[in-house]
């Protein structure tokens, strides 16, 4: 084993390791909220984290197989978000309360 297959294993752990820490933290939003826009967006960037957790495998494969599943899947969350936050929006905008203050719940 050289250098640079040390190093490339080196770092394809620690990019694992941050995606999965990005998942711990993404299910903490899901779960907290404060609003459904913010649970959203949150399932958005986990769309996004399955992409790059896909892309940690095929780096570590050598494998370019997976690269149209990446391409097919950031579609669907494109438009899936964008479909989400169309309709969320309108729904969870903050309402002013009495002393003219807004109220982000």
């Amino acid at each position: 084993m050289n250098t640079l297959h040390a190093v490339e294993e080196g770092m394809l752990i620690a990019s694992v390791v941050m995606v999965l820490v990005a998942g711990v933290l993404l299910l903490f939003r899901i779960w907290r909220g404060p609003s459904m826009l913010d649970r959203a967006v949150a399932l958005d960037v986990a769309a996004a984290l399955i992409i790059a957790g896909i892309g940690a495998k095929a780096a570590h494969d050598g494998d370019a197989f997976y690269f149209p599943v990446m391409l097919v899947l950031a579609f669907l969350g494109f438009t899936g978000s964008v479909g989400i936050a169309r309709f969320i929006a309108v729904r969870d905008r903050p309402t002013v309360r009495p002393d003219g203050k807004e109220d982000h719940r």
